[in-house]
């Protein structure tokens, strides 16, 4: 990233690491005027088109009466013309659709102004729409998020109340009690940041004949217990890999007369113990690990295979207009290792600062591949086994 002591209009004129240091993960911050001019990057009939696709998660979130409901996409038009136009005090909806930066560039483009937290923590970009009223009612969350809005206004409150009791048979952790400490009005523009587990409640505020649209960077935080156990499958997968690791079978030439057959002896306990302590993992362990399970996509994530090209021709094509990842893309890297979608390589030299720059920057210009000079033809291969995959596409 840019110099991290540099103050941003982003940020409200702190720099990146004065915000790490005293806001992240701390406490909430409120910036106006955080993107100026900035309305939103799609109409809401767009957004409710994306919810229709079939490789699209969205969801619609009613309050009827009182009562919660929640439907899942893709929808069709019908659903939506079976909603209230104007706003109705009985009956308040929203509509949520996720990964937005996957199919929509400009999306992957305002991501990138929050590159000052690691790609390895991001999420996604989720866009709501709602008319007045409209929200998700009072709940927290339990990841960063920074809440960016679009056309319309919003009105957000927040509270640091302990009470998390839920309201019962709602389809969404809606907090029954929610006791507000502080509350913003944000126009189109203005950035709010939320700490996790800080309890918050949006409601969408019509200006004029304009609803509310809300963007949400969302910052992925995966449970102790999910880590734990993942760690251990990819250890698993290690070990099945190399049929040395663990040689040898269960010996016991010491074996002794119990008075019980059917007890589990201290003295096996203590051997498999002893087996078990031999089983060790390193930090490259980790990083190999960390590296394939957060950029491996999500399981309602598929890509487009590119219709076959010679190796030859990629080349010629990958010289003239240079390559981008692939919206759903996801590229991560610790020293000379990189990781695209779950696929782990190794590379140095010209091959490893290619690669940096695309995991960074998610494309590489043609005059980054010239200035680079001659590379391995490993690296070309590689990057042609990508494109063919649908991970990467030409400029």
């Amino acid at each position: 990233m840019n110099n991290p002591n540099q103050p941003l209009q982003l940020l409200g004129g702190i720099s990146a690491s004065e915000f790490l240091q005293h806001y992240w993960h701390k406490k909430p911050l409120l910036i106006k005027n955080a993107i100026p001019g900035f309305t939103g990057l799609l109409s809401p009939d767009e957004l409710a088109g994306l919810a229709c696709e079939e490789e699209v998660q969205s969801r619609i979130v009613e309050e009827i009466k009182g009562k919660w409901y929640a439907s899942h996409g893709p929808f069709e038009e019908s659903d939506f013309a079976n909603l209230p136009e104007k706003p109705d005090p009985k009956h308040r909806w929203t509509l949520l659709v996720q990964s937005v930066n996957h199919h929509l560039p400009e999306a992957a483009e305002l991501l990138s102004q929050f590159n000052f937290i690691p790609h390895a923590r991001l999420d996604d970009l989720m866009v709501s729409y709602a008319p007045d009223g409209g929200g998700v009612g009072p709940h927290f969350d339990s990841y960063d998020v920074f809440l960016l809005q679009g056309q319309g206004k919003r009105l957000w409150r927040i509270s640091e109340q302990t009470d998390l009791s839920l309201v019962e048979g709602a389809p969404l952790r809606i907090l029954k009690n929610f006791d507000t400490a502080q509350e913003w009005l944000v126009e189109a523009g203005d950035l709010l940041y939320l700490p996790p587990h800080l309890a918050h409640w949006g409601i969408a505020v019509t200006d004029g004949d304009t609803d509310c649209m809300t963007y949400s960077i969302g910052f992925r935080a995966p449970k102790v217990h999910e880590l734990v156990t993942e760690f251990l499958g990819f250890m698993q997968d290690k070990l099945n890999q190399d049929a040395n690791a663990l040689p040898g079978i269960y010996q016991d030439a010491d074996l002794t007369p119990q008075e019980h057959p059917a007890q589990i002896g201290s003295s096996m306990v203590s051997k498999v113990a002893e087996i078990l302590k031999t089983i060790q993992w390193s930090e490259q362990h980790v990083a190999d690990f960390l590296g394939s399970y957060l950029s491996e996509p999500k399981p309602d994530i598929f890509f487009e295979p590119n219709k076959k090209m010679s190796l030859r021709k990629f080349n010629e094509n990958l010289l003239q207009h240079g390559i981008s990842l692939d919206l759903k893309s996801q590229m991560l890297f610790t020293q000379q290792y990189f990781y695209l979608n779950g696929e782990a390589i190794s590379a140095a030299g010209q091959a490893a600062s290619l690669l940096t720059a695309l995991a960074d920057y998610r494309m590489l210009t043609s005059d980054d591949i010239a200035q680079a000079g001659e590379v391995d033809s490993a690296f070309i291969e590689q990057l042609h086994g990508w494109y063919l995959a649908g991970y990467l596409y030409f400029n």
